[in-house]
């Protein structure tokens, strides 16, 4: 039967500035989840998992808002993806879709995106093949948000769908958006790690985040009440943290600052990037980042901060969380012939620090979601 993949992804910078309409640049990773999906001639949709084993889940196209409540989580990003082809209009008379992931799961490189959107290609092969890929990326994202009740923004299945094997997809989230029948709002720039004979090295402390509990959805909502008391459309729209002042809320004020000077870290990168300048230059960047991360919007935990602390004392050239936060992963910018000492040294203060053994690996930037013959 035919296969489909979409990558998960990690941000080089840019974090929770997708939903303030700012910018990022994350990669696709090599890691991936697999959908191998086949009409059905019974009008019914089955999904499954091989990480799921037993949990086979058969429903009507026709059924799904009301047995939404009914399915398994794990099953409602697939069948949220269903639910929104149909709510689009396109016939899905009946599909199996059997699903494999290799993206670690609660590790900040956006599984479940990955998941959605390896679907959406599959279904818009198998009965709509005139969607374009920003329609694709609003079907998978309106899915998270609306069936699963995730609130994202656009950040993770922009990358999933939109990014190019050896780049970072640079993605200015309102042009984007408004952008949609003109094709622009994002750039590739080439991300070439090798050359410099440098390595990103992924830290997965092993302790899961849940985009679905109340964490990431305080902060999207602190972010919007920032900005309404600064009498601005998005926190986007505040370039500098000198007017950041007039926030009297101080909780407020440094969720803001984070996404400002966030913001402006996006674009430094992705400058220096375009210029071809040796990638090391962007390491105190992302260490800044991850401070900012830390302090200003606490979505960081002791096994990151711990990470983080281990990587740069042993060399790496920055390293920061990535992902929503509340747990997940780092990634550290290493030279190659250090990236071994520079894991090793991390699980050995994860041991000294009570912390189980973090699951590290090394990625090169991948490609976007697509067809496997």
């Amino acid at each position: 039967m035919p296969k489909w993949v979409a990558p998960g992804r990690v941000n080089i910078i840019g974090e929770h500035t997708d939903y303030n309409d700012g910018f990022v640049l994350p990669i696709a990773l090599p890691l991936v989840v697999e959908c191998v999906a086949e009409v059905r001639r019974d009008g019914l949709v089955r999904v499954a998992s091989r990480q799921r084993p037993g949990q086979v889940v058969l429903v009507e196209p026709g059924d799904l808002g009301a047995e939404r409540d009914r399915l398994p989580p794990w099953a409602r990003y697939p069948l949220g993806v269903v639910s929104e082809f149909v709510r689009h209009g396109y016939p899905v008379d009946g599909v199996d879709l059997e699903l494999d992931g290799a993206v670690p799961i609660g590790a900040g490189l956006s599984s479940s995106a990955a998941l959605s959107c390896a679907v959406a290609v599959a279904l818009r092969d198998l009965f709509a093949p005139s969607v374009t890929d920003r329609e694709l990326i609003d079907i998978a994202r309106a899915a998270e948000n609306d069936y699963v009740g995730v609130p994202t923004g656009v950040l993770d299945q922009s990358a999933s769908i939109l990014c190019r094997a050896g780049h970072a997809l640079f993605l200015d989230v309102r042009d984007f958006r408004s952008a949609a029948s003109r094709g622009g709002g994002y750039e590739q720039i080439p991300f070439d790690l090798n050359r410099f004979g440098l390595e990103l090295l992924v830290i997965d402390t092993g302790q899961p985040h849940e985009l679905v509990d109340g964490g990431y959805a305080t902060r999207r909502a602190e972010c919007v009440a920032a900005a309404i008391e600064l009498g601005v459309s998005a926190l986007r729209d505040v370039d500098s943290i000198v007017a950041l002042d007039r926030i009297a809320d101080p909780v407020l004020r440094q969720r803001a600052r984070h996404v400002v000077t966030e913001n402006a870290r996006v674009l430094t990168v992705a400058k220096k990037l375009r210029a071809g300048v040796d990638p090391r230059e962007i390491g105190p960047i992302l260490t800044a980042a991850h401070a900012s991360l830390r302090d200003d919007f606490a979505v960081s935990t002791p096994a990151l901060d711990t990470a983080v602390a281990a990587a740069l004392h042993t060399g790496a050239h920055g390293a920061r969380m990535v992902g929503g936060g509340f747990g997940g992963s780092v990634i550290a910018l290493t030279d190659r012939d250090d990236t071994a000492t520079v894991a090793e040294a991390v699980r050995n203060r994860f041991a000294q620090s009570g912390f189980d053994a973090p699951r590290t690996f090394v990625v090169l930037p991948g490609a976007g979601a697509h067809r496997i013959d």
